[in-house]
């Protein structure tokens, strides 16, 4: 077997490792679970939190990586996969609803993301939109419509700060239709546009912060987050999801 070519320092991946359609979710458990729902997979690296696999669907390549949580391991994982030549990253991940009419369990597919965080501020003034690509959206939105649940479409936030978070700008962006928070979509969105690759979001929703339901477990009866059965049918069902976009986006149909 011959050594690895280019070895990335921190996924720990080389050439050939990684297709060109990845998946991203933000937890590392989940990169086998994506996996699964793989035609066939092979484990090609598990270093300091990042896991990757690589496998087919109907004969196209796809690889699952993990990010971690927020948006400085992921300007990491988008910079070496960019390197390895990924061309299409997709952010399976989880997500609070700042909007009354999103249920926990629903599905969110991010048109854009509000800037934030400070790691996107590293590579472009707070002027340049965090936005994903058209094509990606479209793919989403068109696999999702059977969906059996709820999707919806829209801005979201990416904050750096899990456990803080101003009342009055949350009541700010929400008023501006915000649909959600998570972590590290601005990033993912930022750096796709300077790389020239494309980037899209596609959301669990496990909590809702306009109706005080937070992720986490209070008690020994009450399931929060992904604990919720709901939510675990809902990241299942955007695995499939993002899955089926990938389909699309490879068949070349023209979304335009």
């Amino acid at each position: 077997m011959s050594a690895k070519k280019r070895i990335q320092p921190h996924i720990m991946c080389g050439v050939g490792d990684v297709a060109d359609y990845v998946l991203l979710p933000g937890d590392p458990k989940r990169v086998e679970r994506i996996a699964s729902f793989f035609d066939e997979a092979r484990k090609v690296a598990d270093y300091r939190g990042f896991i990757t696999y690589t496998g087919k669907v109907d004969g196209i390549g796809i690889t699952a990586c993990s990010t971690g949580i927020g948006c400085p391991s992921t300007a990491i994982v988008v910079e070496e996969l960019s390197k390895l030549g990924a061309k299409t990253l997709i952010r399976v991940g989880t997500t609070g609803a700042l909007q009354p009419y999103i249920d926990v369990g629903d599905i969110i597919v991010a048109t854009g993301a509000v800037r934030s965080d400070g790691t996107s501020r590293e590579y472009m003034p707070i002027e340049y939109p965090a936005v994903a690509d058209f094509d990606i959206v479209s793919a989403l939105l068109i696999a999702s419509k059977d969906s059996p649940i709820k999707v919806h479409r829209g801005i979201i936030q990416s904050s750096d700060a899990f456990y803080a978070g101003s009342t009055d700008t949350l009541s700010k962006l929400a008023e501006g239709n915000v649909l959600s928070i998570e972590m590290e979509s601005s990033t993912l969105f930022t750096l796709a546009g300077i790389k020239r690759i494309k980037a899209g979001t596609i959301l669990a929703v496990d909590g809702n912060l306009a109706k005080n339901i937070k992720k986490g477990e209070f008690d020994e009866n009450e399931k929060t987050g992904e604990l919720d059965e709901r939510v675990q049918r809902a990241i299942d069902e955007e695995i499939k999801i993002a899955i089926k976009a990938v389909k699309l986006l490879a068949s070349n149909q023209s979304f335009s």
